[in-house]
């Protein structure tokens, strides 16, 4: 996915969830739109060069938009999760998903499950069970290269695994994917320090037959392309006792 028309700067906040302020190269604050409703921690420190998009259009109230951010010395994250749908069905149709190929028909946004819910994508082709993918933004780097989610307690995440399970259970395909748009991430596992509720439902999830991946770029100013199959890794929290 190619990026165009950005401009670089300087974050001077992010503040009231959709709004970030930040100090242009000619010393210009602008306030831009944050595409992102995560707690984006660690993606939104004050002073971090960062990338906006200009939309070119004079309608919108806040015509610029956030879309990287770098990331200790030699990393980029793409915090606009609006993308992340794209940036998956892009990578299935460039074959980069191996386990998920064959399908003839992709469809997004269908309605499914008893918690009216929308999935992502959906994989048809008329000969083997349909693939019901739910797609997850990771943009949170811990230590050691490793990715976490989520960055903030998720009812709707919950939701979602549920919903998986349900898929499953009805004989498809079930399929959780982590799309990880960050150059400093090599594997993912579930955040339990931030909601364990999730973690746990995560692995009964897995337990059940939801398959869970993951998907990794290196985005840089010129574009963000999905090209690596990560691990992710379920394993318990350790439990630390005196």
């Amino acid at each position: 996915m190619k990026l165009e028309n950005l401009i670089e700067g300087r974050l001077i906040q992010r503040y009231k969830r959709f709004l970030a302020d930040v100090e242009l190269e000619d010393g210009q604050v602008v306030t831009a739109h944050c595409p992102n409703t995560g707690s984006m921690k660690n993606c939104a420190t004050p002073g971090s060069r960062v990338w906006l998009l200009d939309s070119q259009n004079p309608k919108r109230k806040y015509p610029l938009g956030w879309e990287l951010v770098e990331v200790g010395a030699d990393a980029l994250a793409c915090i606009n999760t609006g993308r992340a749908n794209a940036l998956v069905k892009e990578a299935i149709e460039r074959g980069v998903i191996r386990e998920l190929q064959g399908y003839t028909r992709l469809r997004q946004e269908v309605k499914y499950g008893e918690e009216n819910s929308r999935i992502d994508l959906l994989l048809e082709n008329g000969e083997q069970p349909d693939a019901w993918i739910e797609i997850k933004n990771v943009t949170l780097l811990e230590e050691n290269g490793w990715g976490s989610f989520p960055d903030a307690v998720t009812a709707r995440g919950a939701k979602h695994l549920r919903e998986l399970m349900g898929v499953v259970a009805q004989g498809q395909r079930a399929v959780l994917l982590f799309c990880v748009p960050h150059g400093g991430i090599e594997r993912v596992r579930p955040a339990d320090h931030i909601d364990a509720k999730y973690g746990l439902l995560l692995r009964e999830a897995a337990a059940a037959g939801v398959e869970i991946l993951a998907c990794g770029a290196a985005p840089t100013p010129a574009g963000v392309t999905l090209s690596r199959m990560l691990p992710v890794d379920l394993s318990p929290p350790v439990t630390v006792t005196e």
